[in-house]
């Protein structure tokens, strides 16, 4: 049964698309601010006073991983994080209303590779303080100067782990400010802002007067054009470091298609498939922490079940003992 909260958010969605309807005639601007507004609004579990808990994947709590915490400043804000282990930097990121927690699940295979895991909360997510917008809002730019803020502290990096909206994070971090790596490993990635527009576009109803004020509103706000703002094209401004892609066929937030083709676009590139993870639960899957960390560590990644062109995926049967499907064994 949906919960109460996920009821609510329906019933707004709704409301807010009658308005939009509205607004496209009479009131593009006010529609435009409303749908920003919406846009850029984090879950309540993104917020500090809400921290994730690691568990729902699999993953261990900060403390039980023996790290130790530091603090970087970021345009006289706080951006909170956890390092563990010694030897060549690791950088892990969060995505969209995440936090370091969700990554805790890679920490060990990395640190027993001998390689130093530094993972941090951006501004308004986790335990670092509210962004420039405020405590419920934030974006890509964002996380990506969190980013740099640690990278400046912490130097180049042996690679950087980022999942879904972090990626595009990273690759700004990469094209524009401190962050160095020799390894790049995207989970899950998104296209970029351009596909987003075109989701809340389908999903709100609202229409070209709209629109043009909304990309011209978020451009405000991030300093970036919107179209600037899309992985493949980032792509092609930075120096590429080797690169892993990690996505599951049946992720219903990011398409795997979409990393199949920025595989193909790079060169020496490898895409790492996986069957009935989804968008989250990829982050606490065994094979694919070991298969990051055999990456981050210049060895070779075993190929997975669907590497390479996506095929139709097949799951093993549900059984009663395992009570949920389990995913389909890779072969070498």
């Amino acid at each position: 049964m949906p919960s109460t909260s996920s009821k609510k958010s329906t019933n707004d969605r709704q409301i807010l698309r009658s308005g939009l309807a509205v607004a496209e005639r009479l009131a593009p601007a006010l529609g435009a601010r409303l749908v920003e507004r919406s846009w850029f609004r984090l879950p309540a579990a993104s917020s500090s006073a809400s921290p994730t808990d690691p568990s729902a994947l699999g993953g261990a709590s900060i403390q039980e991983l023996l790290g130790s915490s530091f603090e970087v400043s970021l345009r006289g804000r706080v951006v909170r994080g956890w390092t563990w282990g010694a030897g060549p930097v690791v950088y892990l990121v969060h995505g969209w209303g995440g936090s370091l927690e969700q990554l805790t699940p890679l920490v060990a295979p990395l640190t027993q590779r001998g390689l130093q895991v530094v993972a941090f909360d951006g501004l308004s997510h986790g335990r670092s303080d509210a962004g420039a917008h405020g405590p419920r809002s934030s974006d890509a730019v964002e996380l990506g100067r969190s980013l740099d803020a640690v990278a400046a502290r912490f130097g180049p990096a042996r690679a950087v782990v980022a999942h879904s909206l972090g990626g595009l994070s990273a690759m700004l971090a990469l094209r524009d400010g401190w962050l160095a790596t020799e390894r790049l490993v995207l989970v899950a990635p998104l296209t970029g802002v351009p596909d987003v527009v075109v989701r809340l576009r389908e999903e709100l109803g609202f229409g070209d007067r709209i629109e043009r004020r909304l990309v011209a509103l978020a451009a405000r706000r991030t300093g970036y054009a919107v179209e600037d703002l899309e992985l493949a094209g980032l792509a092609t401004a930075i120096e590429r470091p080797q690169l892993l892609v990690v996505h599951d066929l049946l992720d219903r937030e990011a398409p795997h298609a979409a990393s199949a083709r920025l595989v193909a676009g790079w060169d020496g590139a490898e895409l790492y498939s996986t069957a009935g993870l989804g968008h989250q639960r990829v982050l606490a899957d065994a094979a694919v922490g070991g298969a990051v960390a055999r990456f981050a560590d210049r060895l070779p990644v075993e190929p997975s079940l669907h590497a390479g062109e996506p095929r139709a995926p097949w799951l093993l049967p549900v059984t009663a003992d395992s009570g949920r499907e389990e995913q389909a064994s890779r072969v070498a």
